[in-house]
């Protein structure tokens, strides 16, 4: 780790707060503009065109709402300023307004980044071994519709329908109830396990943490109530129009993102016991989703590797300090930057279901197929 940051350009560490307050206040621009925009599509006199406008808006709108919800992650990193204040309100407004509970996730959010591709221990998409996945199946063998199921679950089309519905609605869900929580945690009922509860004897938060906790759900809540006087004032149809549609978009990116982050045949997963924070952050892979990437989503793609070495560079220094860690990582870098990122995504999903040990007792683990 000394090499990587021996390596990095000591500019590269310097936050500036005015230039990061510009990419946060030109991200609220673009989001308005778009919606201003939005106000004329009811005018359009065609109802093709009408549709086909309304999908336009709200992928576009979806995509900037997914670079301001980049920046608050930037925030909880303390990555775009010197202040806390400043990164911690920031991040605060950004997150509420996207119903994320800003603190709550940093803090679960910090403990993936001190275990990541430990697969007893970290806490974002973690893969099932060969045996579970394979004890999973067998038990639900005995259900009447598992022999219906194993007819189509190969199918493309069916493939993509699930695909769809976990994108569109895993996020919330994992705030809710933390699904992807590791078994251990399975011990705690749902709602002790949620980015929500502020109470005590969850596995989440410490009893320290627990007004950052209460304030995230209060920021959660406030702007909840205030998607609930919109719905009432111009009706649920507009509102889901103009919010709901692109934050459901931005779901989705979300979880793409960072599934693509740390999924690739080409990356190891360990046990605690070959586990180093070392492997860890080098068991992650960038990839190239062009303009959008590097300017709408603030190059959290392309330069992910980067991130989980050092977190606190902001994205604006992210290219420079990454190319200066490549010479020094050589063969452990990992990316992919030619193969097309939504079929990257496609493929991933298909092909990356369960992990397998490479050698027996190594405790070193790789995507297997079925």
């Amino acid at each position: 780790m000394k090499q990587i940051h021996n390596a990095i350009p000591p500019h590269c560490f310097q936050r500036n707060t005015l230039r990061s307050l510009r990419y946060i206040l030109r991200d609220f621009a673009c989001a308005a503009v778009l919606a201003l925009s939005g106000t004329q599509i009811s005018k359009i006199p065609f109802c093709q065109l009408r549709v086909m406008s309304w999908f336009i808006y709200t992928f576009l709108q979806g995509l900037v709402f997914t670079g301001l919800w980049e920046l608050a992650h930037e925030c909880g990193h303390q990555a775009l300023s010197p202040s806390r204040r400043f990164n911690n309100s920031a991040g605060l407004l950004i997150h509420s307004l996207l119903l994320v509970p800003y603190h709550s996730w940093r803090l679960t959010h910090a403990q993936h980044h001190k275990s990541t591709n430990n697969i007893e221990e970290d806490i974002a998409f973690v893969p099932e071994t060969k045996e579970l996945w394979l004890a999973a199946r067998k038990k639900r063998s005995s259900e009447p519709i598992f022999g219906y199921w194993e007819m189509v679950e190969d199918m493309p089309i069916v493939n993509l329908l699930i695909l769809i519905g976990h994108q569109l609605i895993a996020w919330p869900i994992y705030l809710m109830i933390n699904n992807f929580a590791l078994p251990r945690m399975h011990a705690y009922p749902w709602w002790k396990r949620s980015h929500f509860y502020f109470g005590g004897g969850g596995p989440n938060f410490r009893p320290t943490e627990s007004n950052d906790v209460v304030l995230s759900t209060i920021g959660v809540g406030l702007f909840g109530a205030i998607l609930y006087a919109a719905m009432v004032h111009f009706g649920l149809c507009t509102v889901f129009l103009f919010y709901g549609a692109p934050w459901l978009w931005t779901n989705h990116w979300i979880l793409a993102i960072a599934f693509l982050q740390h999924t690739d045949v080409s990356l190891p997963y360990y046990k605690t016991k070959s586990w180093s924070f070392v492997r860890g952050c080098a068991s992650t892979i960038d990839r190239d989703f062009g303009f959008i990437g590097r300017n709408l989503f603030h190059g959290t793609i392309e330069y992910h590797v980067l991130h989980h070495h050092v977190c606190r560079i902001p994205f604006y220094h992210a290219k420079e300090a990454s190319n200066a860690i490549q010479a020094v990582m050589k063969s452990h870098y990992q990316s992919d930057m030619k193969t097309p990122y939504l079929w990257a995504f496609w493929k991933t999903y298909n092909e990356c279901r369960f992990v397998e040990e490479k050698d027996p007792g190594s405790d070193i683990y790789y995507f297997g197929t079925k």
